[in-house]
């Protein structure tokens, strides 16, 4: 039987979300910025190359299916980690060759941002899909707490140091600083997932090695034919959708409905992520325990966690009507509770679904869900915008304009709880079955009628 991770090995495998995190705050947000400000470049050029690493990630489901019939997952994760430090090297030397040699820099951004969705995709469906066999199930929401929490440490501490050495700042400096942070998150990875696989438990049998190992199209086929697996990928999609669509237009509502100035906007912002750390951090004492008794399953979690996001989004739209006097960063703060309620429960629901059905499946399940996930988040913030400017050019004034998005991605939310309660309803079902086909089997054994 496989060994479970202790805390000390989760944390480890939360370094490598640490060291990835951490090159893609550079990639996504610090060059986004150089690009558009200190280049004055389009907008829509870092857009699409931060929109084109999401579109790469499509192919999480290959890098799933490889760790599988590999058998391991460190090399996976390594490798990923690797790419995606190479891919942040070249966008850092295409921003060198922009201030000379646009069309040949953008050249090298698009493959650089190429490498970037990849290295993303290999290295984070590997290490979920490593935690998700690794984890025990009484720890799964703590666990995905600290992957993600360690993540977003990632985010932070990388973008703070960051911006203490860019200044004065010259594209060399940049290249300089990527180079650095690229090769400490690979020595990093290397260090966190250093025997935690441990050794094989035992050597394959003859039969085994003789068996024909299908191919990816008849191993995604089969995890689609999976009920479950087809739901909540349809569930992912969803609620991603309806969770990244509000990114791109919560501050400038802020400016434009409730004249927030940019500081105030961006402290905004900081509210509603603070929120959802709370919301992280619940569900991880919820599932782990407190006291000796847990709260609520990861299903009832992430369920309650959309119609609150739901219910919060709503808020925001009668905000809209209301005006000033509406408590706008207590509901913002509500809405990122909600969100890392929901964000962590899913994740957790993840590690639990990926081991049901076929097995040697676990990478390929947690590839099909990242895919979801990525193409969600592509088009859920260029919905948003592309919702508000349909809104305006259709007749609706700016704050009606806001409010309808804001309505529909609440009512996506509520599709999303619909969902995760069907799925929760089929797990119900096939439990009862199996616990019934049990029954018959025992009265059979022992001469019942």
């Amino acid at each position: 039987m496989t060994p479970t991770l202790g805390w000390l090995g989760i944390v480890r495998l939360g370094l490598v979300q640490t060291a990835l995190g951490a090159i893609v705050v550079i990639t996504t947000s610090t060059m986004n910025r150089v690009m558009v400000v200190e280049l004055a470049l389009p907008a829509m050029l870092p857009g699409a190359l931060v929109a084109l690493h999401y579109a790469v990630q499509m192919s999480r489901p290959h890098w799933g299916y490889g760790s599988d019939m590999g058998g391991r997952r460190s090399p996976w994760i390594i490798g990923g980690i690797a790419v995606l430090g190479l891919g942040g090297i070249g966008a850092a030397i295409a921003i060198l060759l922009m201030e000379t040699h646009l069309w040949l820099g953008t050249a090298l951004a698009v493959l650089s941002f190429t490498f970037i969705g990849i290295g993303v995709g290999a290295s984070g469906t590997s290490l979920l899909a490593l935690l998700a066999t690794r984890v025990d199930p009484s720890r799964r929401a703590p666990a995905a707490t600290i992957v993600w929490v360690m993540m977003i440490a990632g985010f932070i501490v990388t973008a703070g140091t960051t911006g203490a050495y860019l200044d004065p700042f010259t594209p060399m400096r940049l290249l300089t600083i990527t180079a650095i942070v690229a090769a400490l998150a690979l020595l990093i990875t290397i260090l966190a997932v250093a025997g935690i696989e441990g050794a094989p438990q035992r050597a394959p049998q003859r039969a085994e090695l003789d068996e024909p190992k299908p191919s990816f199209r008849e191993a995604l086929a089969e995890v689609w034919d999976e009920p479950k697996a087809r739901r909540f990928s349809i569930f992912v999609f969803c609620s991603m959708l309806a969770y990244s669509a509000q990114d791109s237009i919560l501050e400038p509502y802020a400016g434009a409905v409730f004249g927030f100035s940019p500081g105030e906007s961006t402290k905004l912002a900081g509210v509603q992520h603070g929120g959802v750390l709370v919301g992280m951090v619940l569900v991880a004492l919820a599932g782990a325990g407190i006291g000796g008794f847990r709260f609520g399953s990861l299903r009832i979690w992430t369920v309650g966690g959309c119609i609150a996001s739901g219910l919060a989004l709503f808020g925001l739209t009668i905000a809209g009507m209301v005006g000033p006097s509406w408590p706008l960063k207590a509901n913002v703060f509500c809405l990122g509770v909600s969100n890392g309620a929901f964000a962590v429960a899913a994740i957790g629901s993840m590690m639990s679904l990926a081991g049901e059905g076929r097995s040697k499946r676990e990478g390929l399940r947690m590839g099909l869900w990242g895919a979801a996930q990525a193409i969600a988040f592509g088009l859920g913030g260029f919905l948003g915008t592309v919702g508000v400017d349909l809104g305006r050019a259709l007749g609706a004034n700016t704050p009606t304009a806001y409010m309808t998005v804001f309505a529909l991605e609440g009512l996506v939310f509520f599709v999303s709880a619909v969902l995760a309660v069907q799925i929760g309803l089929d797990a119900v079902r096939e439990r009862e079955t199996r616990l019934a086909v049990a029954g018959q089997g025992y009265l059979a054994g022992v001469g019942g009628p």
